[in-house]
């Protein structure tokens, strides 16, 4: 497997942790999440950037053998 894929695997993985990490302190109202209400935004848009990186390293990197 190829180190970009890999490299690809983690940032979507981080990017979807953002994502529910985001959501989860928006709808939580900044309560728990170390975060407030509006700044939850940050992580959310720092998990969808993370998210699409990810997927499109993964899915234009090509296999070697």
């Amino acid at each position: 497997m190829n180190m970009k894929r890999i490299f690809g695997a983690v940032l979507t993985i981080l990017g979807i942790i953002g994502i529910i990490w985001g959501a989860y302190a928006f709808l939580m109202g900044g309560d728990g999440a170390m975060v407030g209400k509006f700044t939850s935004a940050v992580p959310f848009v720092v998990g969808l950037i993370f998210f699409f990186a990810g997927i499109n390293l993964v899915k234009t990197t090509k296999d070697t053998v």
